[in-house]
């Protein structure tokens, strides 16, 4: 079998061909290799790789699969880490330069219960420093182009990750999403992206940026893919205080019992559309691809139903209230002293904390360190940071009232297609709002994923660029939206991987 078409199969095509031992596990990881190597310069995807170990981890799985004990149907299957989440031996630089040089000594979570299903866990996926923006070009080392469309980007801050999966690099990659940043890149690189609720996964070994809205998550390139990760990666964990101890789902065989042939409204979904979201600001294009899946819905014979989140006008300006005040935290312990950067113009013990930070953060890091520490400060802690998380308390309160009314609810993921290149460094509040219907689901602990859809017709600008809807659901409710995101897959197949070297427009 030729390796470039083994980057075209989703994991759970390979993990059958691998059940049958029609390939094998160094056959899947040297066509992912070759594939990165040929058109990764053009995307900029990766941040690293280590062949060597990634190879060693396939012969591995080789021989368990010879000696009849594989760990599971991820066993082989490779997985490609976010630059944020700990990989141990290998760099953990979260696109800083002030942690360009650190290994971390240990696991994520995350990554010992990949390890431990026998997943191929592999790279550093580029991403905005420290998950602090919308397009990943605040990366400290190189922007990511989007495999589409070369001269768009892949969205953030986990572009580097929908990018991976989008362009076939690997067929699974984990994420992170602090106020959408796995189903934004999701949505414009034309992949699966799922926000867990939070707590559903464990945020051990996450490079934090703000706890209260960080979680992990898994982007794919099928529904059953996303929950054959998903499943993975879910479950309590004592070294993580706000990890829930819940049980988790059987994702992977709800999925894959799904019958596409069911008769029309068998299931009964009610779906909620909130009003709020389909206002003024919407890009036509997106509009025209998120009404046309609501309508195959209602087609399906599920009930669509009007809701409102009037509370989520104040999303944005709450996100960056909280989440700049908990990296402000959060970053002040890359200091210049215990590990990271040591600028070596500093001359004393001030020196080493402001020159190092200084010459470490790039300026979108610096901005929300500045815009956190001011809202801390005394005198303005009860005027921002305060009320800033009551109003938090009020649009959870509108999303519990909504799923009064529907079992979950559908809305758009970024109200304009990819933007170019370029745009954020002329307009910074246009990045800032690209998350405005992405943000209120970390504000509320929710869980949410983007689902690829089909384009609105070219002749509406922006038709001829991925295009997505988001599902946002219940707590803990994961399982309603894979099998939503399901019954949509089955009449409209997920995208195929992007040409590596897709021509600029």
């Amino acid at each position: 079998m030729m390796s470039t078409l083994l980057t075209d199969k989703t994991a759970t095509e390979l993990a059958v061909l691998l059940q049958k031992r029609e390939i094998s596990a160094v056959e899947i990881a040297t066509a992912c290799l070759e594939r990165v190597s040929a058109a990764d310069a053009a995307i900029g995807a990766f941040l690293g790789v280590d062949a060597d170990d990634f190879l060693a981890q396939a012969r591995a799985s080789d021989s368990r699969r010879a000696g009849g004990a594989p760990l599971g149907p991820l066993d082989g299957i490779p997985v490609a880490l976010k630059d944020n989440i700990a990989a141990a031996g290998q760099p953990l630089s979260c696109a800083s330069r002030i942690l360009e040089n650190y290994v971390s000594p240990y696991d994520a979570t995350v990554t010992a219960r990949l390890r431990a299903a026998g997943a191929l866990v592999w790279g550093r996926l580029n991403m905005d420093e420290f998950a602090m923006g919308s397009s990943n070009e605040n990366s400290a080392f190189k922007p990511v182009r989007n495999p589409h469309a070369l001269s768009r980007v892949p969205g953030g801050s986990s572009g580097g990750s929908a990018a991976a999966v989008a362009a076939g690099f690997s067929p699974l990659a984990l994420g992170s999403d602090t106020g959408g940043s796995i189903r934004q890149p999701a949505a414009f690189c034309g992949v699966a992206g799922m926000k867990p609720t939070y707590g559903r996964v464990s945020r051990h070994g996450l490079a934090a940026f703000a706890s209260s809205l960080d979680q992990i998550g898994p982007i794919a390139r099928s529904v059953a893919d996303t929950a054959l990760l998903l499943e993975a990666i879910c479950g309590n964990d004592p070294r993580d205080g706000t990890s829930l101890a819940v049980p988790v789902p059987e994702f992977v065989n709800a999925v894959a019992a799904f019958d596409c042939g069911a008769a029309r409204g068998t299931r009964g979904w009610r779906i909620g559309v909130p009003r709020e979201f389909f206002a003024e600001g919407l890009a036509p294009s997106v509009r025209a691809a998120v009404e046309a899946a609501v309508e195959f819905y209602r087609m399906r014979g599920h009930s669509i139903v009007q809701v409102s989140l009037p509370a989520t006008r104040y999303a944005v300006a709450t996100y960056y209230v909280i989440a700049a005040a908990e990296a402000s935290s959060n970053l002040a312990r890359y200091d210049g002293i215990r590990y990271g950067r040591r600028s070596d113009a500093a001359t004393d013990a001030v020196n080493i904390y402001e020159k190092s930070r200084a010459e470490g953060f790039g300026d979108e890091v610096k901005r929300r360190v500045i815009l956190g520490t001011y809202v801390l400060t005394s005198g303005y802690y009860d005027a921002y940071y305060l009320r800033a998380q009551k109003v938090r308390t009020l649009i959870r309160d509108d999303f519990m009232r909504a799923f009064a009314e529907a079992d979950f609810l559908l809305t758009p993921v970024s109200p304009v297609p990819p933007p170019l290149l370029g745009v954020k460094d002329t307009d910074l509040l246009a990045q800032y709002l690209a998350d405005i219907y992405t943000i209120p689901v970390n504000l509320a602990g929710l869980p949410a994923m983007s689902i690829p859809c089909k384009p609105a017709p070219a002749a509406v600008a922006g038709g001829d660029l991925p295009a997505a809807f988001q599902l946002i659901g219940k707590p803990l409710d994961e399982m309603t939206l894979l099998l939503a995101a399901r019954e949509y897959e089955c009449e409209h197949p997920f995208p195929p991987p992007a040409p590596g070297g897709a021509p600029i427009p």
